[in-house]
């Protein structure tokens, strides 16, 4: 797989690099590469970012960031069952508690939303910082969805970090997904509030908020560059038009 020209491994956090110091030197570097490229491409290119990780996978598959890396980049590309393996053997290699929500989603991948829920309720949420127990709440929401109870959904993510006045990076998250399962369950007032909450909060456009605010106002955008192509078609059509009547009163 080619490695842009840019990359040179020094871009990963130093936990990583720390971890791939267990490595002869040469492989390290290749391994450190790949999974800049896995971090690069996760988002815009998941499918090459999966190509990527199973080759640092292949590389140095005893390294827990490998693991992990491999884990969301399958994720990224809804190999459920594939994800949550890595997942599960990086914790087993390090014990930490911090891939506990993305596991428990993709049990809900895998559809088994009960699974999911179940998770929600182990000592293992306890040990997650605040960030993760948010994203376990999301996860709990939506199997509560998945398992056709959206007024359970609602219930779920009311929380003390719901209720805050205080942004954080997953104030717009959880605030979206709150108006969507409010919607749900035909509260359209309160979705449309907690919408423009969401927008407030979305300071890095990760949801459709000012969309999903739009769609409720009845708010119709119009694409002007196809609008253009429409009227220059128009406009080719009349022409057309009066050229052929114009052979017709020439050939009379």
């Amino acid at each position: 797989m080619p490695i842009d020209e840019d990359v040179t491994g020094e871009e990963l956090d130093k936990d990583v690099r720390q971890e791939l110091m267990s490595l002869p030197k040469t492989l390290a570097e290749d391994v450190a590469r790949n999974l800049v490229m896995v971090a690069r491409l996760l988002d815009e290119a998941p499918e090459q970012a999966y190509a990527y990780a199973k080759v640092a996978l292949r590389l140095a598959s005893r390294v827990p960031s490998v693991r992990e890396a491999a884990g969301f980049a399958a994720y990224g590309v809804q190999k459920y069952s594939e994800a949550l393996a890595e997942f599960r053997a990086a914790r087993r290699m390090t014990g930490l508690q911090h891939l506990w929500p993305v596991m428990a989603d993709c049990e809900r991948g895998l559809g088994r939303p009960e699974k999911a829920l179940a998770m929600a309720g182990e000592p293992e949420v306890q040990k997650l910082d605040k960030a993760g127990q948010v994203e376990m709440r999301l996860v709990a929401a939506g199997a509560r969805r998945d398992m056709g109870q959206p007024d359970a959904a609602v219930v779920t993510l009311q929380s003390p970090e719901l209720a805050s006045n205080s942004v954080q990076p997953w104030t717009a998250r959880l605030r979206y997904a709150y108006a969507d399962a409010l919607l749900e369950v035909g509260r359209e007032d309160e979705a449309r509030e907690w919408f423009a909450k969401a927008l407030e909060a979305d300071q890095g456009g990760l949801t459709d908020a000012s969309d999903r605010l739009a769609e409720l106002d009845g708010v119709e955008f119009i694409d002007a560059l196809a609008e253009e192509d429409e009227n220059e078609n128009e406009d080719k059509g009349v022409v057309g038009e009066a050229g052929a009547e114009g052979q017709v009163s020439s050939e009379g």
